[in-house]
């Protein structure tokens, strides 16, 4: 009788393709693929990418290829470079670009809504993870890579910050990499059933607001702003402005790697019980380096990169992490794990109750609501969909207060992990 399962069955063969560059190119011609695929004007790719995210395509299709054995997800080290290099740079473009002045004067009530979304998250991860423990009481007191608490802080990491922040989390952390297939799963379909509702809310959005008394007419200013902006910044980039981003992003991972060389072992020489707060990580470290100095270029001309593609290399290079993450999934662990879904659920509820609440007992239009929550939990690939479904001049505010989410998510989702580690 056979009882041996799909993945056990691909372990036993080896791996088609054992060469890293070409699993690289493999990984880079499904990118490829799905880009050309999503933005075709194609009825049937169109509807397609309404139904299925491309992102979770971006993560999917890698995956195929290590549970059916054609690459060796475990023991490549694309995900490696990936993390080390490509990482701290995606970090560093992504934030580089954030305005906090322009950000500001989005309203305080968009700024508060955006970090209701982001304490949701925070508390949201160990009150789900409390409440399905009462019932299922394993959950607690394990401490291995595949720990439950270990797991969730990556969602944390991509519900606040994004791909770049969720990655992050699994390295400081340590989440095995079954417990973050889990995850990233449980990630990806309860985050985009969220978007999905929220979508149909803004396509109610002047009946709600009127039954909630909202004001708004501080958004027909805020289309104004957005639309000057963009006027202002975009051009076309030259190879120099290419090279000069690619430098920044590079560069600043250089001295980001130089630093945790040298803070790392002076913490675990003078602070030994600091362990427990990642402080003995150089990726942590690494990461921290990037994302300050990311923020602090903001203040600089430097963040009039974005206006040459600053934040589509830094995209560019995010969704290569993403690909080598997805190679290292086993999709077969789906089927086996609900009990993670229905903590998945419950987090999202706890965001989305507080999103709810605050947005009604401060009046705030629907539309800060919808993209302050979707810049938490989407980031720049899903909150510019959002804004956009109110008026299409507003996207960029969904990439301005996604921006936002890759500045915080880093300390946010470390935060969060912190308090899951001390429940666990």
């Amino acid at each position: 009788m056979q009882t041996d399962t799909l993945s056990e069955q691909v372990v036993t063969h080896s791996p088609i393709f054992t060469n890293d560059a070409t699993v690289m190119g493999i990984l880079a011609i499904l990118l490829g693929l799905v880009f050309y695929t999503s933005s075709s004007k194609t009825p049937f790719w169109q509807k397609f990418y309404m139904i299925v995210p491309s992102v979770l395509v971006c993560y999917f299709l890698p995956s195929l290829l290590n549970t059916f054995g054609l690459i060796d997800g475990e023991n490549s080290q694309l995900y490696f470079v990936a993390s080390r290099y490509l990482l701290p740079a995606c970090l560093v473009l992504l934030t580089l670009s954030v305005d906090l002045k322009a950000i500001a004067k989005l309203g305080s009530k968009a700024v508060i809504l955006f970090f209701t979304g982001t304490l949701g998250i925070v508390i949201g991860g160990p009150i789900a993870l409390l409440v399905v423990a009462s019932f299922v009481p394993e959950l607690l007191g394990v401490d291995g890579p595949n720990a439950v608490w270990r797991g969730m802080t990556t969602v944390a990491g991509s519900w606040i910050g994004g791909g770049a922040n969720q990655a992050s989390m699994k390295e400081i952390y340590g989440a095995g990499d079954q417990m973050f297939s889990i995850m990233i799963t449980v990630d990806i379909i309860v985050a985009n059933l969220w978007m999905a509702v929220l979508l149909i809310m803004a396509g109610n959005a002047k009946t709600i607001d009127a039954k909630t008394g909202a004001d708004t007419s501080a958004i027909d200013s805020l289309k104004a702003k957005v639309e000057a902006f963009q006027a202002k910044h975009a051009r076309i980039p030259t190879l120099t402005d290419t090279m000069i981003i690619v430098a920044v992003g590079l560069g600043v991972t250089g001295f980001a790697h130089l630093f945790a060389d040298i803070v790392t072992p002076y913490f675990i020489e003078h602070f030994p019980n600091l362990d427990r707060l990642s402080f003995h990580s150089k990726f942590f470290w690494m990461i921290i380096f990037a994302s300050t100095v990311g923020v602090f270029l903001s203040f600089t001309k430097a963040r009039e990169l974005e206006g040459v593609g600053a934040s589509k290399i830094g995209s560019a290079f995010l969704y290569i992490l993403i690909a080598t993450i997805g190679m290292k999934m086993d999709v077969t662990m789906i089927a086996d794990t609900p009990i993670y879904f229905v903590i998945g659920v419950i987090w999202m509820i706890v965001h989305a109750s507080l999103m709810l609440i605050v947005a009604k007992v401060i009046k705030a239009p629907l539309f800060y609501m919808a993209v302050g929550s979707q810049a938490n939990v989407g980031g720049a690939a899903s909150a510019p969909v959002v804004a956009a479904a109110f008026h299409p001049s507003l996207a960029p505010v969904g990439v301005m207060l996604a921006v936002l989410g890759y500045t915080v998510g880093t300390y946010m989702a470390w935060f969060c992990g912190q308090i899951l580690q001390s429940i666990s």
